[in-house]
């Protein structure tokens, strides 16, 4: 049976429907973690903390379906990638599920008792669902551009030979910094939004300015290390971008510097690190005077620019090897099977829209400012 789309345009297509999830999980959740990376530090008081719980409290759990959404996109259509990602990144997995596992326990059991210990522990508590996954999942992408320590053999079975701590490189830290800049910018932008006028906005945009600041400043120097460091890969040889999917039969070489070969070749790109940069510093103008819907829309620039730098720079690669570049997985070389590829994209066009207006309607509903004056009122505010 011919199918309407050749090979190599739905691994195209699905190359960037993986983007699309993880900017989606980046621009919703990504703002759920800033806030609870800032709770301890914007919210003094009880009332407080509850207030800035709340301005979260009624969408996070949906925000995480693009997290799902996008684990299921990559086993799906890079059952490669799925396979070498999630076992060899096996234990910083754990990490990150067993700090987003504290997220839904924090918000259902801090305001249980009225004992200042308690509620001070879930606090610190959601502060470490923040934090942790927003560095981790920037340390990810900093050892994605600089290869994962994994090898194929001719069976195409993996043998990852890293570990845990050999994960915090220099490089792959400076990323996961960069991660939690961008998003704690985002928390703030999304709490001068959400959040009643008060001390707490006065606190988050101290913190979004320097979470900003710091923006501008790591993803300059990544782009700096990128450029005159010893990171890259590069094909060399004829590319089919509709052969069989056998990661062997593509010759590939270390190269530091190849990740701006994309630059050069389709010079369009250069839009997503200025979209990066020119978002951040939109979001900045918006904290300094004062306008929420102006920082909340430069923070979401700015993180899609920042991610969209990553997928670009990287093209065609997902996953390189660092230890045997012959083993590197790319959207030529790592997808599931053509018709594969088109059922699920049939799928996809009929339940991404109904995802995308049903949450657009449960935040058109849920939206208003959260107030420290509605918890002796409304007994569903946590």
């Amino acid at each position: 049976m011919e199918l309407p789309l050749d090979y190599a345009s739905l691994r195209l297509i699905w190359w960037g429907l993986l983007g699309v999830l993880l900017i989606a999980f980046a621009l919703t959740d990504g703002f759920d973690l800033g806030v609870g990376a800032l709770l301890p530090f914007v919210a003094k008081t009880d009332e407080e903390r509850r207030m800035v719980i709340n301005t979260v409290g009624a969408t996070w759990e949906g925000n995480q379906v693009w997290f799902i959404l996008g684990g299921g996109a990559i086993f799906a259509a890079w059952p490669f990638v799925y396979a070498v990602s999630f076992s060899g990144f096996y234990l910083a997995m754990f990490l990150v599920l067993s700090a987003l596992i504290l997220r839904p326990v924090a918000f259902k059991y801090r305001s249980k008792r009225p004992d200042r210990r308690w509620r001070a522990f879930w606090d610190w508590a959601l502060f470490v669902g923040g934090f942790v996954p927003a560095l981790v999942f920037g340390v990810a992408v900093g050892n994605v551009l600089l290869g994962a320590p994994f090898r194929l053999d001719g069976d195409l079975r993996s043998f990852y030979e890293g570990s845990l701590l050999g994960l915090f490189t220099p490089f792959s830290l400076l990323c996961g910094l960069l991660s939690v800049a961008m998003l704690v910018l985002h928390g703030a932008a999304w709490l001068g939004l959400k959040a009643e006028r008060g001390p707490v906005q006065a606190r988050a945009r101290v913190f979004g300015t320097i979470a900003g600041v710091a923006s501008l400043v790591l993803f300059v120097g990544g782009g700096l290390f990128v450029a005159f460091g010893d990171l890259g890969f590069r094909i060399v040889g004829l590319i089919d971008p509709s052969g069989m999917s056998n990661p062997l039969r593509t010759a590939v070489v270390a190269a530091p510097g190849a990740w701006l070969d994309n630059y050069t070749a389709a010079p369009w790109t250069i839009a997503a690190p200025m979209l990066g940069l020119l978002g951040t510093v939109v979001a900045l103008a918006g904290l300094w005077r004062r306008s929420e819907p102006l920082a909340f829309g430069g923070s979401s620039l700015g993180t899609v620019g920042i991610i969209s730098t990553v997928g670009l720079s990287m093209f065609p690669f997902i996953l390189p090897s660092s230890i045997d570049p012959g083993s590197s997985l790319t959207v030529w070389n790592a997808s599931s099977t053509h018709l594969t590829l088109f059922i699920m994209l049939g799928v996809t066009l009929v339940f991404l829209p109904l995802i995308l207006l049903y949450t657009a309607w449960v935040y058109r509903v849920l939206w208003g400012r959260s107030s420290s004056t509605e918890f002796n009122t409304n007994p569903d505010l946590y």
